[in-house]
């Protein structure tokens, strides 16, 4: 693994949060008006992705997108507002929480709509893993998310190694 970029200190999830917002049209979708849950997926990894290279301040590339739930549809029509943080972080690799939320800005009714975890892998110049800046938590929820992480971190190494 390359070494640790000198120049990057710790950073709280906050420095790295990233919301997108995207209108869904009739191309994102079924006859029937429910988006695509692969749409939806694509742009859970873009948010999610941004995420990342803002903690690692490098590239950074997905290695697996885990506990995906598809809670409510998305319609045409809808804006889906995507919110995601970095919750755990361990040498290279970085976990990132989306949450997904339609809007019918008719209504403006707001529904969470889905959540996943992402997990990157930071790479140097050359493609190789290189090390990312640690979490500073500065608040219970920092540490709690923090440790939820980890746990899931774990259990995803465990399941690899089978």
């Amino acid at each position: 693994m390359s070494s640790e970029n000198p120049n990057i200190a710790e950073k709280s999830p906050f420095e790295s949060h990233a919301e997108v917002i995207v209108r869904m049209f009739p191309s994102d979708a079924n006859p029937a008006g429910n988006v695509f849950g692969g749409e939806i997926l694509k742009h859970i990894d873009m948010v999610a992705g941004i995420v990342a290279q803002r903690h690692a301040q490098s590239n950074a590339v997905t290695v697996s997108m885990d506990s995906v739930n598809f809670l409510k549809p998305v319609f045409v029509g809808n804006v889906l507002t995507l919110n995601a943080r970095i919750n755990y972080v361990h040498k290279s690799s970085m976990e990132i929480e989306v949450k997904a939320e339609a809007e019918d800005i008719v209504t403006g009714i707001r529904t969470v709509t889905g959540t996943a975890f992402v997990t990157f892998v930071a790479l140097d110049k050359n493609g190789k893993p290189r090390s990312v800046p640690k979490l500073s938590l500065k608040t219970d929820d920092d540490r709690t998310k923090f440790e939820e992480g980890k746990i899931r971190m774990d259990n995803r190494l465990k399941n690899r190694q089978k």
